[in-house]
């Protein structure tokens, strides 16, 4: 398997976890009050955006060429970090 497969996977399991990580902060908004649901939500939708965004920049970079590969590998993991710290940051929300 080439780099760029290998990549590809791993960037698809870090998409996946990070997913499910969403779907257990939609599950305990269940449990606040309306105001926090409220607040909570917003950020949730937000961060299906990103996840959407992340997921069609993983399917072009399936489709890229070896020239573009390394500018494609670059901006995805730049959507990831932001990502993952947008749901830290959502998360930390939360518990307070």
């Amino acid at each position: 398997m080439n780099d760029k497969e290998l990549y590809k996977q791993k960037f698809q399991a870090q998409l996946d976890e990070l997913k499910a990580y969403i779907s257990i902060l939609k599950a305990r908004t269940s449990k606040t009050e309306a105001n926090v649901q409220i607040a909570i939500n917003k950020h949730l939708k937000l961060l299906k955006l990103k996840f959407d965004k992340a997921q069609m920049k993983l399917s072009v970079l399936t489709r890229a060429n070896e020239e573009a590969w390394d500018s494609s590998k670059k901006g995805i993991e730049s959507i990831r970090n932001f990502l993952e710290a947008a749901i830290k940051g959502t998360a930390s929300k939360f518990k307070h």
